[in-house]
């Protein structure tokens, strides 16, 4: 066999393995599971860090203060040094919607050691904790709940020990408008799922462990077993290193995608997406070039080779060549119909996932060089080095 026909016999057995042997990352049917209301109804505190946020909260804040929960339930919105009204404007917020009480807190900036969003966890966790509630609710000031949300939540996670969950996570639907996000977002949450299938993270007993820091339901106890947040203080990423610690903890812990949780974010260019994107992919290797070394060549095989290996197969007249590339490109489209039909996108958008899989390639690759600029993870005016050795470093697709 030539060359070109041994690269795409490899991208064939490598998609035919991700197919069958990856936990079924492909399939999008781990959902909210549905079990029965609760005799009492927990206590519930949501802790909602914001920095920057006021175009989001009239949509989000909203959402949470008209929450149709049957137990006692409060918000703490932590400002984390807005300098655009963030607090005064939720305050505002909770005056004309009224529903569940509001507690505006500011910490001020963040000691050394500790990144934006997990110093107003810090401060948030801290006032919740006065109040003694059963679970934290941890969700992002751009997430928009359906008014049964927390209801679901509860009475998914159960009751405490084998039979409950400690952590729920929902991975929000992202928002897909414009041209961009249409070809990137469901290729996000698509990659997202193949480094952590949620069948495994789901499973008990997996040493697979991931959560969607957007929306995450957290028991009260387990978050004070696993020192949550001061266990992952530096984490640029922090839901998989908290679902890390709760399960090291002996945690019980649930992921899957969310049918009645939004993201209300908008991305509407493609710069918008990759600074979302570059900001925490290098971080996901771990600040590794040895890990970004193989991460190249080995995404170039698996995505880019199918298709490049069909074309010069047929330009060559190399049968071998042509067929496995085809079949590698076929299988590659097929895993990636399901999280398309989650997402309401149209089906051709299949077969450009190579091209979406450069664009992310790139993204790494500048990520990578972002950071040894000393302008790694930027977060609305904040960059953050690579933690120190005595921190803890996240590992997940961005917030």
């Amino acid at each position: 066999m030539s060359a070109v026909a041994w690269i795409a016999v490899g991208s064939l057995i490598a998609w035919v393995w991700l197919l069958l042997g990856q936990g079924f990352y492909w399939r999008t049917d781990q959902r909210l599971p549905r079990l029965t209301d609760p005799v009492r109804w927990p206590s519930v505190a949501v802790v909602v860090p914001a920095r920057d946020e006021a175009d989001m909260l009239p949509v989000s804040l909203p959402s949470l203060l008209v929450q149709d929960y049957p137990g006692e339930a409060r918000i703490i919105l932590v400002d984390d040094c807005s300098g655009d009204g963030t607090g005064q404007l939720a305050r505002e917020l909770a005056a004309r919607f009224g529903g569940l009480p509001l507690t505006v807190a500011e910490p001020g900036e963040p000691e050394p050691g500790w990144t934006g969003k997990l110093w107003a966890l810090r401060h948030g966790i801290a006032l919740a904790r006065l109040h003694k509630p059963d679970f934290l609710l941890l969700t992002d000031a751009d997430i928009a709940h359906e008014p049964d949300s927390l209801r679901d939540l509860v009475a998914a996670a159960g009751t405490e020990g084998p039979d409950g969950y400690d952590l729920v996570s929902q991975m929000a639907r992202l928002r897909v408008e414009s041209f961009w996000e249409r070809l990137v977002v469901p290729a996000f949450v698509y990659f997202f799922g193949q480094l952590y299938p949620f069948r495994r993270v789901n499973r008990a007993g997996s040493r697979t462990a991931a959560a969607a820091g957007g929306c995450v339901l957290l028991r009260t106890e387990a978050a004070e077993r696993a020192r949550i947040p001061e266990s992952i203080r530096q984490a640029v990423i922090d839901d998989v290193s908290l679902a890390r610690e709760v399960r090291r903890g002996g945690g019980r812990i649930w992921l899957g995608l969310a049918d009645r949780v939004d993201s209300v974010r908008p991305y509407p260019g493609l710069r918008d997406l990759w600074r979302m994107v570059a900001r925490s992919a290098y971080a996901q290797l771990r600040h590794s070039p040895l890990l970004l070394a193989g991460t190249v060549p080995g995404l170039a095989l698996v995505y880019l080779g199918p298709p490049v290996t069909l074309v010069a197969g047929l330009a060559a007249g190399d049968g071998v060549a042509a067929w496995a590339g085809g079949a590698a490109w076929a299988v590659m489209t097929a895993t990636y119909l399901p999280m398309l039909a989650y997402y309401r996108q149209s089906p051709w958008l299949g077969p450009l996932l190579p091209f979406t899989a450069v664009l992310y390639l790139l993204m790494t690759v500048d990520s990578a060089v972002q950071h040894y600029r000393g302008r790694g993870a930027a977060w609305k005016g904040r960059t953050y080095a690579r933690p120190d050795p005595g921190g803890t470093a996240g590992a997940a697709p961005g917030r």
